[in-house]
């Protein structure tokens, strides 16, 4: 019996404190963002409440993330901090030579206990950051996983709208951000995700910015909620008439919050 309680405290030992923890702990883990903010996602770290931290970021554009990774780290329990900054690329462009004014946020996630598999290397906790600050953590097994293409939205409306998207014939990182801004807006007032939805949610509101306020518009927004891809097909419906009055403002405009039978 004594034997067998040495061993089981060199054991112990050997595991750490780990050992007698009732939380959860995740080694060798990969990190992974993915930047759903219309601003670069400079960097970011991850810290638990027993001085363990994982970081990742490296200046990802907006929609990017997917394919990049750091690793291996350490975490333990369910409940972390996350600290992250972010870059407006226009506003930097503005004065390249001057001092970065980074925009800092700091974000609390709860993850319940999760069985997880793979070794050192293959878990990746990926951290999507979405533009109203608040961050989804996931544990995943590939590098996959970005839920909101910016850059297939941009290239879509290039293709088909130019003329609209870039009237005055800005370069291209310019004209993707505003697509990205004007789609983010989109998550935040819609939560629309899908590359369908949010195409047209951009071009509508490059069309008239209150184009949501339109009786048709509320309408549709209120029966496709939830929907993905609904949205989107339902507006490239909607009657010429209600088109030209978009184009010429000429509509009566209703509360966000209006109800419709």
């Amino acid at each position: 019996m004594k034997r067998l309680t040495l061993l089981l405290l060199a054991a112990a030992a050997l595991a750490g404190c780990d050992a007698f923890s009732s939380e959860p702990t995740y080694g060798g883990l990969s990190v992974e963002g993915f930047n759903y903010t219309p601003y670069n996602l400079d960097r970011f770290v991850i810290k638990d409440k027993y001085g363990n931290s994982a970081s990742g970021g490296g200046d990802l554009v907006p929609g990017a993330g997917e394919g990049s990774l750091s690793c291996c780290y350490k975490l333990k329990g369910t409940d972390f901090v996350v600290d992250w900054y972010l870059a407006d690329q226009d506003e930097f462009l503005k004065n390249p030579y001057g001092k970065l004014q980074e925009i800092h946020r700091t974000t609390q996630v709860h993850i319940p206990p999760t069985k997880v598999s793979g070794g050192a290397g293959d878990l990746v906790l990926g951290l999507h950051f979405y533009p109203d600050d608040h961050v989804e953590p996931e544990f995943r097994n590939d590098l996959k996983g970005t839920r909101i293409f910016y850059a297939d939205i941009w290239d879509q409306l290039r293709k088909k709208n130019n003329n609209l998207l870039n009237p005055d014939n800005e370069e291209d990182g310019v004209v993707f951000r505003k697509v990205a801004r004007l789609a983010a807006a989109g998550w935040t007032k819609y939560h629309l995700t899908n590359t369908q939805d949010l195409e047209q949610y951009v071009y509508f509101t490059l069309l008239n910015p209150n184009f949501d306020q339109h009786p048709a518009v509320r309408r549709i927004i209120q029966d496709t909620q939830g929907k993905p891809g609904a949205f989107g097909s339902a507006m490239k419906q909607l009657p010429n008439s209600v088109i030209e009055d978009l184009k010429r403002n000429h509509f009566e405009q209703i509360s966000a919050g209006a109800q419709h039978g």
